[in-house]
């Protein structure tokens, strides 16, 4: 069988970016997703506590299990190859759609799936150092963070994307479409044309 699995982290995310992402991969390879999973949880939770936890246990060999990338299986290095090992020890394949890797059982599948892990870690980390480090460093220099009161961001969920939006709505795609598409409300995508591509609607 074919699983489909989509987590997100809290509920202001959305599935269906993950589950549009997925589905087109199939279509595009005529194949046929038999089971969707979907849970609101963050990756850093213990395996037993989340639904992929259950999923791994009722998993058979010959199995495939597609995800949009290898993070959303887990938040650090142990746990993602934790759940490789185990899917590699029983001949199940684990297929992403952005790293574009078909993990199975073999030497080079291994490998590649330490590799990936270990580096994801360690940008990660990375990041977050740096952005500490930045943020205590503007502290002590006394400048105020955050955004100041009563101002609007002017980056929203749909900043740079309005090439693609232009596109879909030149192709008569209705906000609700659009919306799930790209993972927001068809009332952001709405409030967005208004008012960034000053369209007429």
């Amino acid at each position: 069988m074919i699983y489909g699995y989509i987590r997100v982290s809290t509920d202001k995310q959305t599935v269906e970016n993950q589950r549009y992402e997925i589905n087109q991969y199939c279509n595009n390879n005529v194949w046929v997703v038999d089971k969707w999973i979907e849970e609101t949880i963050s990756g850093a939770k213990n395996l037993q506590d989340r639904k992929l936890g259950k999923l791994l246990k009722k998993m058979r060999k010959g199995d495939i299990l597609i995800c949009s990338e290898l993070s959303r299986l887990g938040r650090n290095l142990l746990m993602i190859m934790g759940i490789l090992n185990e899917c590699m020890n029983r001949d199940i394949q684990v297929w992403t759609i952005k790293d574009n890797y078909r993990l199975g059982s073999d030497i080079n599948s291994k490998v590649l799936a330490f590799a990936f892990g270990l580096s994801a870690e360690i940008e990660r980390n990375l990041i977050s150092q740096r952005t500490k480090e930045a943020l205590a460093r503007k502290k002590a220099e006394g400048v105020i963070l955050g955004r100041p009161k009563g101002r609007k961001s002017s980056k929203t969920k749909l900043t740079g994307q309005e090439k693609k939006i232009q596109e879909l709505l030149d192709k008569k795609v209705s906000y609700s479409a659009i919306g799930r598409i790209l993972g927001v409300h068809r009332l952001t995508v709405s409030s967005f044309v208004k008012q960034r591509l000053k369209l007429i609607i």
